[in-house]
């Protein structure tokens, strides 16, 4: 049942939004020493074999899980499967600015989603909020100079992120209207293991066509390896813990809003480790963002 934005919510939704930040960034940092398809495999299984000593009875012949494999399946496509898939797709021909600019559409898509499918009425306090959310995004991408913006020019990669958006969007609905058993959805590791599971099958068929229509070269070392561990239990198990938490008390169209908080978390991370300070706009951009969560949850 959806409930209102509750503080606790909040910072399961900006938590989950904080740790796909850091995601960008280390998967940014070892693009060149693991393929990018190869790297999404990797961190699934981690975080397969993390859930499974917790749920692994889930997975016995008579578990709740085999009934609704189809239903399963399908969230484990659109979450683990294609949404990462497409974000990895696009970076090959893309920049990093025009994929989170796309991907700060995912308000929008999600309040129409849910007009068209789920009769929900979008009101004109909603459409506020995603504007003044997509301005911040906006803003932390043109650095505080809108003539940035006048240089982006979008290229085939850009549908790849469009398409992941609309893949994210449709999951976080799902999430909300369950035909799963109690038994399996009050079980979170048990529900998120079914989901990674079938989500892994997805990501292995992606990983194999890579290895299969190329030659890819993991380089190992220390720092990679640490960097894989970090992404399975940061922001595959526990930011997927908390958004699904987050999307079925607060619904998808608030949630969607935090996702926005990625760009300005990712911006202001690189700007530190390059050891300079944030700047104003930054600050302008996070308070936009909010601004437009605020407005949009509002009753």
């Amino acid at each position: 049942m959806v409930n209102r934005l509750t503080p606790i919510t909040a910072a399961m939704l900006t938590t989950s939004a904080l740790l796909w930040a850091c995601n960008a960034l280390v998967g940014r940092w070892i693009h060149e020493q693991v393929p990018p398809l190869t790297l999404n495999w990797m961190r699934w299984l981690l975080a397969l074999l993390i859930l499974l000593p917790l749920s692994y009875r889930f997975l016995r012949p008579d578990g709740p899980i085999w009934p609704h494999w189809r239903r399963l399946a399908v969230l484990g496509l659109l979450s683990i499967g294609a949404y990462n898939t497409l974000q990895y797709l696009a970076l090959q021909t893309s920049t990093a600015v025009n994929v989170t600019l796309v991907a700060g559409s995912m308000p929008v898509w999600t309040l129409l989603i849910g007009c068209l499918l789920h009769a929900q009425t979008i009101s004109g306090r909603q459409w506020l909020g995603a504007a003044l959310s997509i301005a911040g995004v906006l803003l932390v991408l043109s650095r505080g100079q809108w003539a940035v913006l006048a240089q982006l020019r979008f290229v085939a990669g850009d549908a790849y992120v469009l398409l992941a958006t609309l893949c994210w969007s449709l999951y976080s609905w799902m999430l909300v209207h369950p035909k799963e058993p109690e038994s399996l959805r009050s079980h979170w590791a048990g529900y998120l293991m079914a989901q990674v599971l079938f989500g892994l099958l997805w990501s292995t068929l992606f990983a194999g066509l890579e290895w299969g229509l190329g030659s890819p070269q993991i380089l190992w070392s220390v720092p990679v390896v640490a960097a894989i561990v970090f992404i399975a239990v940061g922001p595959a198990v526990l930011a997927y813990r908390f958004w699904g938490i987050g999307v079925q008390r607060a619904g998808p169209q608030v949630a969607a809003f935090f996702s926005n908080l990625s760009p300005v978390f990712a911006a202001v991370l690189s700007t530190a480790l390059l050891g300079e300070a944030p700047q104003l706009y930054h600050l302008l951009a996070f308070a936009m963002i909010v601004g437009g969560i605020v407005i949009s949850s509002r009753r």
